[in-house]
């Protein structure tokens, strides 16, 4: 329970926030539904980014204890306040043409309108993010040094083809190549650039990291955020940021009342990091062998499904049951593989 005592005072004082931001705009009965809303897309959160705890964990287990008090802090005030509210407003004032102050007042005093405007860019983002995790579940699958393969036979012959350069990053390109497909052609070089510069992050983030450690760079982003640094922190950021964003614009499904919004959404982002650090100190990575490709799984079908989006509309539930399933899955091979090794012993 101690992994979990300060998300657990953070829900009460910002459900509190919510309460009381629904009491001064409607009294009483605004004030539970939106504590009620709160609570449901802090859970819709969690569901969505559980995956993300898992390869959070899967990186943050060889860290020192600095780095995750920095990634804990720092990186929580970036997840919260940065992704679920400062960057879609960034977003909104950026294509708009408008002061952040302006549109801070459009999403408090015109929240349909604020959610449009931020609505009508959810291609540029998708792709930007698909394209991010696309990379990281390629190089998980085509890391010829991974001894432990939850698909037997297939998934080791996968290892095998990351001996071949830049493989992740031709298949990567070519799944770009295919998502222009899926748009108008008007909409065909913004589609573009953004699922270009979500490459050029991902290897860029590699790259800074390889250069402050003094190594040769390398596109994988794997080898290096395994230890504490800068570039690892970015990388982590980086991650979260393309889960996240997704949901903040699932979430105007549910509400349109952004301080809900990001009430509720950091109510679940703070709860992801516990659960990473929780992952970190019990060594749960260890005891369930599968867990971490489980995760990196529901990582390369959430980027896919990502993609699609840009023609079709994929529920958060689907996407969020999707991820579950493939935790849920991974668990019970990893018991099953601990039972029949007991077994032999």
């Amino acid at each position: 329970m101690k992994h979990f005592r300060f998300s657990i005072i953070f829900a009460f004082f910002a459900l509190s926030v919510a309460g009381w931001w629904g009491y001064t705009n409607g009294g009483m009965g605004m004030a539970f539904s939106l504590i009620w809303l709160a609570i449901v897309l802090s859970v819709m959160e969690v569901s969505l980014s559980f995956d993300n705890a898992v390869v959070n964990a899967s990186i943050l287990k060889d860290w020192d204890e600095w780095w995750r008090m920095i990634f804990l802090t720092v990186g929580m005030i970036v997840a919260v306040f940065g992704m679920r509210l400062v960057f879609p407003l960034v977003i909104v004032a950026v294509t708009a043409d408008i002061g952040i102050i302006d549109v801070w007042n459009l999403a408090i005093n015109n929240p349909d309108e604020y959610s449009k405007a931020l609505t009508s860019h959810h291609g540029e983002v998708s792709i930007f993010g698909g394209m991010f995790l696309l990379m990281v579940f390629l190089n998980f699958i085509f890391d010829n040094e991974k001894d432990i393969h939850w698909l037997g036979v297939m998934e080791e012959k996968l290892g095998v083809l990351g001996r071949v350069e830049s493989i992740s990053l031709f298949i990567a390109l070519l799944a770009l190549m295919f998502s222009l497909t899926l748009v108008e052609e008007n909409e065909k070089f913004t589609i573009l650039t953004a699922g270009i510069w979500g490459l050029i992050i991902y290897i860029g983030v590699a790259m800074i990291g390889s250069l402050l450690e003094h190594e040769k760079p390398d596109s994988n982003a794997v080898d290096f955020v395994k230890k504490g640094t800068i570039g690892g922190f970015i990388y982590l950021e980086v991650l979260d940021a393309s889960f996240s964003f997704d949901g903040v614009i699932g979430a105007f499904a549910i509400t349109k009342d952004i301080v809900v919004i990001m009430i509720g959404l950091g109510i679940g982002a703070m709860f992801v990091r516990s659960m990473t650090i929780y992952l970190v100190e019990k060594e749960t990575l260890s005891e369930y062998r599968y867990l971490e490709h489980g995760a990196h799984y529901a990582i390369g079908i959430l980027a896919v499904i990502m993609l699609l989006s840009l023609k079709y509309h994929i529920s958060e539930v689907i996407t969020g049951f999707i991820g579950i399933l493939f935790i849920a899955l991974s668990i019970w091979s990893s018991v099953k593989h601990n039972r029949l090794e007991a077994l032999k012993n």
